[in-house]
């Protein structure tokens, strides 16, 4: 099989594709042929090391000082191939899609994965494709709206940064807790915004509509605290999507501010968060948009992509054509 790996930070062209064996299941593990994986703003990051400020020598420490210690690929799509011993809840051929998280790993064309690790049964409404995008956006999304900000029936809400894999999928969410959602987008992506559910939508170049807004999500950070402060109501809350260390810093010692909330943090990557958003997706709250769809062979090209930071919906490999 093919396996991506890093072999130093810097552009895509430190990604290579290598031979390896397919893995064995042991017991209690499950053998996934990846059929479609996504290329995210994580794998990007990880791959150059180019992290918000302030963040780079916590993330050099944790993922590798010299090169990547981490595996490209954080979510995968697929189909059961096998299974080990003692496997109740998969069957060879069923359809499946889940998470590797921050070990990466997805980039490949087989990987192995716990039964009780972060794989579900893929929906019948999702294609390869879309279950690849599945998590990545919508989870960081849903904790962020429903947990963190609490948005409530009535509220206004702008999404800085609408068309992306959080950006579009924090628009889906937000209109299906009954707020009413204003976004920010190139003008090429303005129709995309309102179909995922922007009543209001202006080009991000212009800067944000007229405030003001019960929550702003800021999608890359381009507004912070002192762009979204005159932008939110009383009691409002900022949620920075993409926070450098000093806004992390603020935002854990003094999130309220004249009124106001500042929110930055991580979202939770488990089974129970992975159950909840396949829940809002069955209700028709959410459903990733899929933008580009590259071969795996050409990764490195997916790589150069994601790092604009301005790619429509999700960008996603496929591991083979056949997949549906």
């Amino acid at each position: 099989m093919k396996i991506a790996r890093y072999t130093a930070y810097g552009g895509p062209e430190t990604i290579r594709l290598e031979e390896a064996p397919v893995p064995v299941p042991g017991p209690g593990d499950v053998l996934v042929r990846v059929r479609a994986a996504p290329v995210t703003a994580g794998d990007v990051r990880m791959r150059s090391g180019l992290v918000p400020r302030g963040l780079g020598l916590m993330v050099r420490l944790a993922i590798g000082v010299l090169r990547p210690r981490v595996a490209p690929g954080w979510a995968f799509a697929g189909e059961v191939a096998a299974v080990g011993a003692g496997i109740t809840r998969f069957a060879p051929g069923q359809r499946v899609f889940g998470l590797t998280g921050f070990k990466g790993g997805a980039h490949r064309d087989y990987l192995v994965i716990g039964e009780d690790g972060p794989i579900l049964p893929l929906p019948d409404t999702l294609t390869f494709e879309a279950g690849a995008a599945f998590f990545f956006g919508g989870l960081t999304a849903a904790e962020f709206l429903i947990d963190r900000a609490k948005v409530r029936p009535g509220e206004r809400v702008l999404v800085a940064g609408a068309t992306g894999a959080v950006g579009g999928a924090a628009v889906q969410i937000a209109r299906h807790l009954g707020a009413r959602v204003a976004a920010t987008a190139s003008p090429a992506n303005h129709a995309l915004a309102r179909r995922l559910g922007a009543s209001e939508v202006s080009d991000y170049r212009d800067g944000p509509p007229a405030g003001p807004f019960e929550v702003i999500v800021d999608v890359m950070g381009q507004l912070g605290w002192q762009g979204a402060r005159p932008l939110l109501a009383e009691g409002g809350r900022l949620v920075l999507i993409t926070a450098d260390l000093a806004a992390m810093l603020g935002s854990a010692l003094r999130p309220r501010r004249d009124g106001r909330q500042m929110i930055t943090g991580t979202n939770k990557d488990d089974l129970p968060s992975m159950l909840r958003l396949v829940g809002l997706h069955q209700e028709g709250a959410y459903t990733p948009v899929v933008g580009q769809v590259l071969p795996f062979a050409d990764l490195a090209e997916a790589h150069r992509i994601a790092e604009t930071f301005h790619k429509p919906g999700n960008l996603v490999v496929v591991m083979d054509q056949t997949s549906a």
